[in-house]
């Protein structure tokens, strides 16, 4: 008799690493996430555009990380907060 034997693999799945930046190193549009509180930002062309004062402007006393989660600023928010959750970053969105 042949049974049947069902294989899983154990190997990790390689993931790719989202780019990090800060607020003053923010340079391309995309849809980012700030990993301390989850919140989304939707940053458009226009914002970033060289050589012009940035639109955005966050202040605080403490420094904040975002991670690009897509280069599309108007990605749809179901697929921003997968995204999120993948990376370990809670989203608050």
């Amino acid at each position: 008799m042949e049974e049947n034997v069902r294989v899983v693999s154990v190997e990790p799945q390689r993931r790719i690493a989202l780019p990090q930046v800060t607020w003053e190193d923010l340079s391309q549009p995309g849809a980012y996430v700030e990993i301390g509180t989850g919140d989304l930002y939707r940053i458009p062309k226009e914002a970033v555009v060289p050589g012009c004062s940035p639109l955005i402007r966050k202040e605080s006393a403490g420094a904040s990380r975002l991670v690009q989660l897509s280069p599309n600023p108007f990605i749809t928010t179901l697929q921003a907060r997968l995204l999120a959750c993948e990376h370990n970053i809670q989203p608050n969105f």
